[in-house]
């Protein structure tokens, strides 16, 4: 469960309206449907010099290779309209081989889950002006190219293969794969949404093994959705159906192991992995530049033990070097974050209370711990050898700004290179002399500049200006922060106001959340949507981050470990009564709303003895743990075997009898991240116990409900339904 979700009720935007100094009108089509958003820009892959990065243009049609510094383009890479043996006029995407003499190129895409997808690859030889399909068949997963650009492996209807480009050979080195059983590289559907792992292929650098991780699903509960008519697909008198393998918390997982292949014998075998437990999970793999070490992450079943191996992929032998233990969690977003270089390793960590870095040796012996404090580093971008400076993003400034900075190698002295307000991201070229800065603040959209290493500006990409004066001050409600107390502790907020606020008037409130562990709302970020509109239309908007969400310390997160929904709940209601005592609010009009892990929480907080919402709205929520997938509820919850307590107590569903104000509560049907079940069993339970309740269910949409209008239709509902019991 991502903070993804909440984050694609994207940005919105202001027709200017024609007479000078009239507001301009805002509606709520411009907040939901994506349709004047902030521009971005092309993807730009760093070329291996340093000075250039190459860019997709021309609606997909062309790929150039551009100057860093002055933005001219020094060479027309592959074209469409003069490649030979090319009939296809727009490409969804592409990837250079480490040599840069080859391009993977590929087309219609077709969306497995949320990131996953299967396409037709081409390859394009640069030298020769050339393009080949990499199958005759087409619709190849993860196509990855080995280091020498000689060959590429894919994945296909749940098997590996290599193709070997100078022979025009497509290899099978697996034969097992079956759907709903047997996955080889391509990871599991709870791997994918848990552990953002999309690709597990690992080349050596030597180019003559492949590693990968096979995922034997045989055990795994299978899951079914009903699909209704839409867009003529077929369904209209009978429902089609589409299964796959979801495993809930307590219910047994894939089982996983990984395997070598080298390339010239065509020998398969398993890498040994004896001090792990036999549940683990095996969230990544990679080599190292010795092709005779690959580097193996295992977490325990219940993640709060982390592993790194370093293996042998002839031998199969695996040495422990690394390992760390945690009373509540480890997070593997951070652990991910993992670099391998030549003499040492650097390896993030939360063990003395916030996420730090740590140089350890290429042995696994620590060496030091290279940044400290009160403050997390939330990204860490790469190693600079010729400078010896690390880089890295850092709340430095505050739980609510994003910052850049280097750390020194030998000295651990850390300086910010960026502005210190906003969030500030960091894309860096090859050799760490440049970067693309990707910065916004809660009153600038996003902006786009090419940087030196020092942090000083080059050159702009896109600045957004025409679209930032449209949103000039007092055009459109805008965010102010403050800090509300609860149980105890500093909570970080939000409130936005109408344009027109008038302190004199009571206003009705909506308490807009997410509060999922290690999630964070309150930002300094560009960010217009509905809840600006919302301000439009009379309604005061506020967003607090309560206890368990990130960018704090680790203690403030994990006091919600083995009893999600308590915590949260304590610090939602204290907010809302915070509002409640404020001279321009209606006390007797506050709502809440929440998508996801929000949508979870509006019911736990609706269903406390001391709510005091009068409305609430939950959007695909989570009603019981145990009906969750097994990575994201154990984490924080272990097996329902293991916190019984902790399951029923953290329930909407063992809550429903206890539920006050008037909800309304919204669903996909074909939401594969969270089942249309919850809700269906959470209604029951309110028609049980003679609880009125308002509802909205899109047929074959999925957890983000999204396409064809369909925002539209909901926010229409949702500020329908606040409109009706919030207003008086």
């Amino acid at each position: 469960m991502k903070k993804s979700f909440i984050a694609s009720l994207i940005v919105a935007a202001i027709l200017v309206a024609p007479v000078a100094h009239c507001r301009a009108e805002f509606t709520l089509k411009d907040a939901v449907l994506q349709q004047k958003n902030p521009n971005g820009i092309n993807a730009m892959i760093p070329a291996a010099d340093g000075n250039f990065y190459y860019e997709l243009i021309d609606g997909g049609s062309k790929i150039v290779k551009r100057e860093y510094k002055t933005g001219k383009i020094a060479e027309d890479i592959f074209d469409s309209s003069t490649a030979r043996d090319c009939d296809i006029t727009k490409w969804d995407g592409f990837q250079f081989s480490p040599n840069e003499q080859k391009i993977l190129l590929y087309t219609n895409v077709v969306p497995i889950y949320r990131n996953s997808f299967k396409a037709d690859y081409y390859i394009f030889e640069i030298r020769h002006n050339k393009l080949t399909k990499l199958s005759d068949e087409g619709g190849e997963e993860i196509a990855t190219f080995s280091p020498n650009g000689r060959m590429v492996a894919y994945v296909k209807d749940n098997n590996a293969y290599v193709a070997k480009l100078d022979y025009g050979t497509n290899i099978a080195i697996t034969s097992d794969g079956e759907k709903n059983k047997i996955i080889n590289a391509v990871p599991d559907w709870v791997y994918q949404e848990e552990f953002g792992l999309i690709n597990s292929f690992s080349w050596s650098p030597d180019n003559l093994m492949l590693a990968f991780i096979r995922w034997d699903e045989t055990k795994v509960p299978l899951y079914s959705m009903q699909l209704y008519e839409t867009d003529n697909n077929g369904y209209c008198l009978f429902p089609g159906e589409f299964e796959y393998k979801y495993p809930m918390a307590g219910q047994n997982n894939a089982t996983t192991s990984v395997l070598s292949y080298d390339v010239e014998t065509r020998v398969l075998k398993t890498i040994q992995l004896p001090n792990a437990a036999e549940d683990s999970y095996i969230p990544s793999i990679s080599f190292t530049s010795d092709p005779s070490r690959l580097m193996v992450s295992v977490l325990n079943r219940t993640q709060n033990r982390f592993q790194l191996f370093a293996a042998n992929p002839r031998s199969t032998i695996s040495k422990l070097i690394y390992q760390e233990e945690a009373k509540c969690w480890i997070d593997y977003s951070l652990m991910s974050k993992m670099r391998f270089y030549d003499d040492f390793i650097i390896i993030p960590s939360e063990k003395d209370g916030y996420a730090h870095l740590y140089k350890h040796s290429a042995s696994g012996a620590f060496i030091k711990q290279l940044t400290s404090g009160s403050w997390n580093a939330t990204e860490y971008y790469g190693y600079d050898p010729v400078n010896k400076l690390h880089y890295i993003q850092t709340t430095q400034e505050g739980p609510l700004n994003r910052v850049i900075a280097t750390v020194d190698d030998k000295t651990g002295k850390v300086t910010v290179i960026s502005e210190c307000n906003g969030t500030h991201n960091a894309q860096f070229n090859s050799d760490f002399t440049y970067f693309v800065e990707h910065y916004s603040s809660y009153d600038t959209p996003d902006q786009y500049l090419i940087c030196n290493n020092r942090g000083k500006s080059i050159r702009e990409l896109e600045m957004n200006k025409p679209y930032a004066n449209k949103y000039a001050s007092g055009n459109v409600p805008s965010k102010e922060f403050f800090t509300i107390q609860s149980d105890g502790n500093t909570l970080n907020g939000y409130i936005i106001k109408p344009v027109d606020f008038d302190q004199n008037k009571k206003y009705p409130v909506i308490m807009s959340q997410y509060s999922g562990p290690g999630s964070q709302q309150v930002l300094n970020e560009w960010k217009m949507d509905w809840e600006q509109y919302f301000a439009t239309q009379g309604y005061i908007v506020v967003c607090v981050d309560g206890r368990g969400t990130g960018g704090r310390s680790r203690e403030f997160r994990d006091i919600v470990y083995m009893n999600l929904g308590k915590y949260e709940s304590i610090d939602q209601i204290a907010a809302a009564r915070h509002m409640a005592s404020l001279p321009y609010v209606d006390a007797s009009s506050i709502g809440i709303w929440g998508w996801s892990y929000g949508g979870y929480e509006t019911l736990m907080a609706m269903s406390q003895p001391n709510s005091i919402y009068a409305a609430g709205v939950a959007i695909a929520p989570v009603t019981d743990w145990r009906f969750y997938d097994t990575i994201y509820a154990e984490r924080y919850m272990r097996t329902p075997q293991e916190n019984e307590n902790g399951y029923i107590s953290g329930s909407p569903l063992e809550r429903a009898a206890s539920l006050k104000g008037r909800l309304m509560i919204i669903a996909g049907t074909a939401d594969d991240n969270v089942h249309i079940t919850n809700t269906l069993n959470y209604i029951a339970r309110l028609q049980q116990h003679d609880k009125l309740f308002n509802m909205m269910v899109f047929p074959n949409k999925n957890h983000s409900i999204n396409g064809n209008d369909t925002r539209y239709v909901l926010y229409r509902q949702v500020l329908d339904f606040f409109d009706t019991y919030l207003k008086k």
